[in-house]
């Protein structure tokens, strides 16, 4: 077996444990590493077939260096004893505001979410929800609508005061402080940093995801499209200052959330749109979705408070 097969692998997975992340075009291939992964077994059962132990001795090392790092995704995770109150949290890319409106209504009457955030939210949008009786059933909210890609919103059920809104890039993550019935407080972040899929971009999309709130003393929830994954080192940064990604705890971390089938975005899907929660936090469910009219496929995570 040639080694220009292995070695490439072999790279991937050093650079990946290494705490070091090039620049582009790394940050949008580093998505796809659990294919990477897997590529990697394949090379290494076809090394041992054609007896080329050198090589297979490479690939071996490479797929047990990274199977630390993937096989907690499929598996699930214990909780906290947490004794609080429920938060059900849904979050959904609007594609430049076009996702279908019934059908996100009918995700919000169905799942009743204490907490909707919105991504890509236009102007457009927050007309057509509002007419279509959003505040009737979310009655409180923290809107920053623009043109184009970078607006946002946080939706709920409960009173809401707005934070400051981090901005980069022209791309806006609305904060909120949300005051449960319960009596806890949470912060509720609406993220979405501008996307690194091509050069130059990369500054803005670490900007954004570097100006997120660590996790601390108060009790926080990120929701929304992050623009990468569980092998992106931002996120790692985020998750190792406290929070828990639910789809992970879950053991459903490598169910894709974007491209949506049928989009047009023809590429292997990647699950970048999260719900990161306080690690007091205990996460009960989580669902990825689908909504019509946008690439990415709604998620939506059931938690219980501290």
């Amino acid at each position: 077996m040639s080694w220009i097969v292995v070695v490439p692998f072999a790279g991937w997975a050093a650079v990946r444990l290494s705490g070091f992340e090039p620049d582009w075009p790394w940050v949008p291939v580093v998505a796809y590493t659990p294919y990477a992964a897997l590529a990697t077994v394949v090379v290494l059962v076809l090394a041992c077939l054609l007896r080329r132990w050198a090589a297979g001795t490479v690939a071996l090392v490479s797929a047990l260096a990274l199977m630390p790092v993937m096989l907690p995704r499929a598996l699930a995770d214990g909780n906290p004893k947490a004794t609080g109150p429920t938060l059900r949290v849904l979050s959904a890319n609007l594609l430049v505001g076009r996702a279908d409106t019934e059908q996100l209504m009918a995700l919000v009457t169905g799942l009743r979410p204490d907490v909707l955030t919105l991504q890509e939210f236009t102007p457009e949008a927050m007309r057509r929800l509002n007419e279509a009786g959003v505040r009737k059933v979310l009655p409180y909210a923290v809107t920053r609508p623009l043109e184009g890609v970078g607006g946002s919103a946080v939706y709920a059920r409960h009173p809401l005061k707005a934070g400051e809104t981090i901005k980069y890039g022209g791309f806006g993550q609305a904060r909120a402080w949300l005051t449960h019935p319960g009596g806890a407080r949470v912060e509720i972040v609406s993220v979405h940093p501008c996307a690194p899929k091509r050069i130059g971009r990369q500054p803005c999309w670490q900007a954004g995801l570097a100006a997120l709130p660590r996790a601390g003393k108060e009790l926080r929830v990120l929701a929304g499209d992050f623009n990468a994954t569980l092998d992106h080192l931002p996120v790692r940064e985020l998750l190792s200052s406290g929070y828990r990604d639910a789809a992970d705890v879950m053991g459903r971390g490598f169910v894709p959330t974007w491209p949506q089938e049928g989009s047009k975005a023809n590429v292997p899907g990647v699950p970048i749109d999260h719900v990161l929660a306080d690690s007091r936090m205990a996460v009960r469910d989580f669902e990825v979705l689908a909504l019509g009219h946008t690439d990415h496929r709604p998620v939506f995570a059931e938690l219980r408070l501290p």
